[in-house]
């Protein structure tokens, strides 16, 4: 008996959103890759995989190509629009409110639907407006926007939501401090968190403050991006996998799952993207190591800091 035959509800985890009636799918599909040519064929496996939450963003400069996997794929009349969840991001570019809509309802055109499960905020920092996503100065450095506050773009992504087609609205790679701000003036209030979270970056701070606002915290980089030291070689990791005949990746995620964590975990490799998705429930003690035998802290994303997103290659 393979242990596929334990097949348990865990992958099929949905999270209820704080405001509208929606639910977003625990497991989610990261859409940025470095060679974007992959991107349709690699969103038509996830889909064929059984993965319904999409995270796409104006920045990752693909959505058409997700669009055109995720049209494809429901013309053919196998998934419904209202079974995938979708969500995309507004870049920093556009965070002056009359800027909003227009880039909003730019990515409902390239992925060709009328409404967005989910639009988050892509960083809290504001760049210089216009249509270059990387402004910089002669020394290289961005040029920020100081006409602008977090608060005015938070107000326009709420007439969003006023207006129907955006079913609710969120922050990335905020800290906990910058959150809690947006949390108490917010007339409404973020449904969904997306930040860095793996085993090296666990995030309970965020996480306890996000449950007890009924914000949806939505991890990217479960696994460490592969980057050094690997999460995926951790001692604690690779003993649990090998216990529970399982692979690292899965423990990880099943891990971000029962701590009550959605991730987004990316591939376009079709064996990964379905070993991503076969998750299981790991017992009580696994968890407990997890949480208590692994120190190492990292965080592999610097974007926190400056809003420049590290896993996206500059545009030369």
């Amino acid at each position: 008996m393979s242990y596929e035959a334990f097949h348990d509800a865990l992958r099929d985890t949905r999270f209820a959103l704080n405001h509208g009636s929606g639910e977003m799918p625990a497991v989610g599909f990261g859409t940025l890759f470095s060679d974007l040519s992959v991107t349709t064929q690699a969103v038509k496996d996830a889909l064929e995989a059984g993965f319904r939450h999409f995270d796409c963003a104006e920045r990752y400069r693909n959505e058409e190509r997700v669009g055109a996997a995720i049209k494809e794929v429901l013309e053919a009349g196998k998934i419904r629009r209202e079974d995938v969840f979708i969500t995309t991001k507004l870049w920093n570019t556009n965070h002056r409110p009359e800027r909003v809509k227009p880039a909003f309802e730019a990515s409902c055109r390239r992925l060709q639907v009328d409404a967005i499960d989910c639009y988050l905020i892509h960083t809290p920092f504001a760049f210089q407006p216009g249509e270059n996503q990387d402004p910089r100065d002669e020394e290289g450095r961005v040029i920020y926007d100081s006409g602008v506050t977090l608060i005015e773009t938070w107000r326009a992504l709420e007439r969003l939501v006023d207006e129907g087609r955006c079913k609710s609205i969120g922050l990335s790679d905020i800290t906990l401090e910058t959150l809690k701000e947006i949390v108490a003036v917010a007339r409404i209030k973020p449904a969904v968190v997306q930040v860095e979270s793996h085993p090296y970056l666990p995030e309970w701070e965020l996480l306890e403050f996000c449950k007890q606002h009924g914000i949806v915290l939505l991890a990217f980089a479960p696994l460490g991006h592969g980057m050094e030291p690997k999460v995926l070689e951790d001692s604690v990791i690779t003993g649990i996998a090998k216990r529970l005949q399982k692979t690292p990746a899965q423990v990880a995620l099943a891990w971000s799952v029962q701590r009550g964590v959605a991730f987004l975990t990316t591939s376009a490799t079709p064996s990964h993207i379905k070993e991503n998705l076969d998750i299981s429930t790991l017992p009580h003690r696994a968890m407990l190591e997890i949480k208590e035998d692994i120190t190492t802290r990292i965080r592999f994303n610097s974007v926190v800091e400056t809003g420049v997103p590290g896993f996206i290659p500059r545009k030369k």
